[in-house]
């Protein structure tokens, strides 16, 4: 705190929170009506004038003060200490930042990765899906042609079962005409052997007496 005495009836005061107090001491006037004079008029420039001073010897004071308070060590070390606290504030806040940043980051990643992944899984599923597909036609394709295949077979053999039967049964008949023919013609023949022993004259042997 200090004084400041600008004029004999001002009195200023300056604590050390910067602030002023003022104190005018005024000789004292009988309370009573009167008209402005000359006089009056001219104190009232007088105070003007001092209240102008007032004001500037006020500033120059409070500059001094100033420039004797950021001059002292006390004050140098405070200022320090609030640098010192205001950068470990804004590296925190910093640091603060870069993790929140760095947890975006791989929150991003991640989040890109899993896309990747389900992308690729989503494709490989696909592909899974048209190659399982593509199999199970081959499949049926190769069954039906294996189907295919022994029908043919299955038909030739029936086939070939018939003509060999059925030239089972010619060869068959051409024996049962054969034996026929020749039982036939055996016949006939026993026919004709018996018609010409019927047809021979019958020898009749006479025994001469002498």
């Amino acid at each position: 705190m200090f004084e400041v005495t600008v004029h004999d009836s001002i009195h200023i005061v300056l604590d050390g929170a910067g602030s002023t107090k003022k104190s005018f001491n005024f000789p004292s006037t009988p309370q009573k009506s009167f008209t402005i004079s000359k006089a009056t008029r001219q104190q009232e420039a007088e105070l003007e004038l001092i209240e102008e001073e007032t004001a500037k010897r006020v500033e120059e004071a409070i500059r001094k003060k100033v420039e004797e308070s950021l001059n002292s060590e006390e004050i140098k070390l405070e200022l320090q200490r609030r640098l010192e606290e205001g950068r470990r504030k804004l590296l925190d806040v910093v640091a603060v930042q870069l993790e929140k940043e760095k947890e975006s980051a791989v929150i991003e990643a991640r989040k890109r990765e899993a896309s990747i992944h389900y992308k690729i899984k989503k494709e490989r599923a696909k592909k899974d899906k048209e190659e399982l597909e593509r199999m199970i036609e081959e499949n049926r394709r190769k069954v039906e042609e294996a189907q295919r295949r022994e029908a043919l077979e299955q038909q030739r053999r029936e086939e070939e079962r018939y003509r060999e039967l059925e030239e089972r049964q010619k060869q068959k008949e051409e024996a049962m005409r054969r034996k026929k023919q020749q039982e036939e013609e055996e016949r006939a023949n026993q026919i004709k052997l018996l018609g010409k022993n019927k047809a021979r004259p019958k020898v009749s042997f006479a025994i001469g007496s002498k």
